[in-house]
């Protein structure tokens, strides 16, 4: 049988194989006819020989080739966020990023070097993006074809062998891709194999489809092939028989603004003749519906010109169509994403839950990074000249006297949490890299925007804080004077506008506790009922601005006996640190001016 050669001399001269052989010899089986055998290089054979080898085509949003795949773990930057990939599943990480913001320029570097596994199941390992370009020009020009992905096996598979006098030799029994690949690959022209049927191959869609005969194999790997052969992973009648089978509600609809609460009484059916309708039981809306398939399909609805369902009006890109969820998206004139979500069950909570008054705030007038805390490293500094401006249409700016940094941000619920999703580019200022992230938002108002990641690699957490006055001061200094700071805290009353104890969002302890501060260096924390009295002072360490506060044993307000450091303070707000000298833990508190 002919080999698939891939690579040009220079390149095999670095390749790494793998000195294993996977034909694992049985018991004899007897197989009663040879009708069934196959040549080495029979159209089945060669169906067989690409369905066996690896797959390369389901990594190829890192590697940019379907003729080989990365070995992982694999550590990527995708839009300015480092993610380490374990394996296959982790792939979802890069689509969810590179979604987040559909008008933006994806990017993905790759951290080298890393490990590439060819068609044939050799390694090699690859130093550069040169290394990887030239083993993708090599591959694109070599003329063979392209594995099939759309269909596997379930394994165990018998083969019995032959001769060229169709004398049986033998069993083989593969347990796997790789080897049923290296069983094919070492058939000589001279022999021959059949297959002990029935065997089982499992379809693209998850079906399990039973086969008894060569005629049958070939015909679903051809069929499978035929059927998937433009790229397109939406296929147009299962799309179809999905809509129009059963009930769908809206569970998100986002259009500047989170507005799926405007159809949540609404049942939604889709039927085969393209017409639809929406109810709620007293109100009935008709519509149309029509699918379009192509590389980017659509979905067109219309359910006329009465608000909120002229809001449907429109032809959306599909972007993820199961038998449970169809997730829409529109680019409208203004360049803002609208998104829309049918699922099987309704929407809880209402839609918005604080989304829509987060985005209020974001996008009123301009912000100033008060806060970043990058792991225990505070990286404020680096953002100190920059005034950042969030539109309606998801698009943001940072502008300082020298450059201009532009980006893209989204509000969204994840598991009924508020996330600030940002991404700025990262080729007008590096530093912007430690800025793009899925945020936590841990407490918001019209004067400060707080927010936390913990990073899923080592357990580190980022704290970013957004201010409406720039920070007074870098790398835990405060940036103004003693005297300032004394100045500030006794102009008026304060309130924990947040606290983390190691990460831990422990604010909600505090609330409805005002804080005032005497002249005499006594500190009264009071919520109309109970009284905490303590003592504070401003220390001027060198040009570093601690704030030593004592509550004694009085619970909670105990958990701020300490010597914090000020990481910036302005006449209405107070951002301080305490790093643990045991365990290393951070502590964050924020004092705000009611």
């Amino acid at each position: 049988m002919k080999k698939f050669a891939r690579l040009p001399l220079l390149l095999i001269l670095a390749l790494t194989f793998l000195a294993t052989s996977c034909q694992k010899e049985e018991e004899m089986f007897i197989d009663e006819t040879n009708e069934e055998t196959i040549t080495a290089n029979s159209v089945l054979a060669n169906l067989l020989l690409r369905t066996s080898q690896n797959a390369g085509d389901l990594d190829d949003i890192i590697d940019g080739s379907s003729c080989f795949s990365v070995k992982f773990p694999i550590t990527v930057i995708a839009n300015g966020q480092q993610v380490t990939l374990l394996d296959e599943d982790d792939l979802d990480i890069i689509e969810a990023i590179f979604d987040q913001f559909p008008n933006d320029i994806d990017t993905l570097e790759i951290v080298f070097p890393i490990t590439v596994i060819l068609d044939d199941y050799t390694e090699l390992v690859l130093n550069s993006q040169d290394e990887l370009d030239a083993l993708i020009a090599a591959c694109e020009n070599d003329g063979f074809p392209d594995s099939i992905s759309c269909l596997d096996f379930e394994y165990p598979i018998t083969f019995f062998t032959f001769d060229n006098n169709q004398q049986q030799t033998g069993t083989v029994t593969v347990n796997n891709d790789m080897e049923l690949y290296q069983f094919l690959s070492n058939i000589g022209d001279d022999d021959f194999f059949s297959i002990d049927y029935p065997i089982n191959v499992i379809l693209q869609d998850g079906t399990v489809v039973q086969v008894n005969s060569n005629s049958e194999l070939e015909a679903q790997i051809e069929a499978c092939e035929n059927s998937s052969g433009g790229g397109n992973p939406i296929d147009p009648a299962v799309f179809e028989q999905n809509l129009t089978t059963g009930v769908w509600y809206i569970t998100y609809f986002f259009d500047d603004f989170d507005e799926t609460s405007n159809y949540n009484s609404y049942e939604f059916t889709f039927e085969t003749d393209n017409t639809a309708q929406a109810t709620n039981g007293t109100n009935t809306v008709p519509g149309t519906w029509m699918f379009e398939g192509g590389n980017t399909p659509d979905l067109t609805l219309f359910f006329g010109t009465n608000d909120p369902f002229d809001e449907l009006d429109d032809d959306w890109d599909i972007i993820e169509a199961t038998n449970e969820i169809i997730r829409l998206r529109d680019v409208s004139g203004d360049g803002s994403i609208d998104y829309l979500t049918f699922e099987r069950t309704p929407a809880t909570g209402g839609g918005g839950t604080g989304t829509n008054d987060l985005i209020n705030e974001l996008t009123d007038g301009v912000w100033y990074v008060n806060l970043l805390d990058d792991d225990g490293e505070i990286e404020t500094c680096d953002y100190v000249e920059y005034v950042f401006t969030y539109n309606l249409n998801g698009t943001a700016t940072a502008v300082s006297a020298t450059t201009t940094v532009n980006g893209f941000w989204s509000v969204q619920l994840d598991d009924g949490m508020l996330d600030l999703v940002l991404n700025f580019d990262i080729t007008a200022d590096p530093n912007f890299e430690d800025i793009n992230d899925d945020w936590d938002v841990t407490s918001f108002s019209s004067e400060l925007i707080s927010l936390l990641d913990v990073s899923g690699g080592n357990g580190g957490t980022d704290v970013l804080e957004f201010g409406r006055m720039p920070a007074t001061g870098c790398g835990g200094g405060g940036g103004g004077s003693a005297q300032a700071l004394n100045d500030a805290l006794l102009d008026g009353l304060w309130f924990v506008a947040e606290y983390l104890d190691d990460g831990f969002d422990e604010t909600g302890i505090y609330n409805g506790y005002q804080l005032d501060f005497s002249a005499g260096g006594s500190v009264t924390a009071s919520n109309g009922g109970n009284n905490f009295n303590g003592t504070w002072s401003v220390i001027d360490t060198g040009g570093d601005l601690d704030l030593m506060l004592d509550f004694g044993t009085q619970i909670p307000f105990d958990e701020f006996n300490d010597d914090w450091d000020v990481l910036n303070f302005t006449t209405t707000l107070v951002e301080l640190e305490d790093v643990s000298g045991g365990g290393g833990g951070t502590d964050n508190l924020t004092l705000q001016k009611l």
